[in-house]
């Protein structure tokens, strides 16, 4: 039986992962930490998501720890996605807080953190799938 692989979805998922990445980038740096954190998230959920789809699988879902677990990644890596699931909702639901706004809980060192999370997943994403195809 000959493996399923679908590069055009891959790659047309994995062009926006790392586009919205770039995007968190410069929403750090111009100090929207909250959007940087969840763009960052929304990036990571966008190269796992890629790598289901490239292989035919489910994509249900916005928890990225629970995509990779689902697709038999590394604990190593569930537990760098599990840093950024958290981002999801508080950074943009303002009825997440109890007091002000979702931009006064973040910070430079947690759009760092995520940012960097998401590069790790990324990468990861990228080794997993030129594995399966033998590149």
């Amino acid at each position: 039986m000959d493996t399923y692989f679908d590069s055009e979805e891959f790659n047309r998922w994995m062009a926006n992962a790392k586009f919205t990445l770039k995007s968190a980038i410069n929403d750090k740096d111009s100090e929207f930490y909250n959007w940087a954190c969840f763009k960052a998230q929304q990036s990571a959920e966008y190269a796992v998501k890629a790598y289901l789809r490239g292989v035919g699988s489910n994509t249900f879902g916005h928890s990225i720890s629970l995509l990779l677990k689902n697709a038999n990644f590394d604990n190593d890596i569930i537990n760098v996605a599990k840093t950024i699931d958290k981002f999801y909702i508080p950074t943009r639901y303002t009825d997440a807080w109890p007091d002000g706004i979702p931009s006064d809980y973040y910070t430079y060192n947690d759009a760092e953190e995520a940012i960097d999370a998401t590069e790790n997943i990324i990468n990861e994403v990228e080794i997993r799938w030129k594995s399966l195809k033998k590149e």
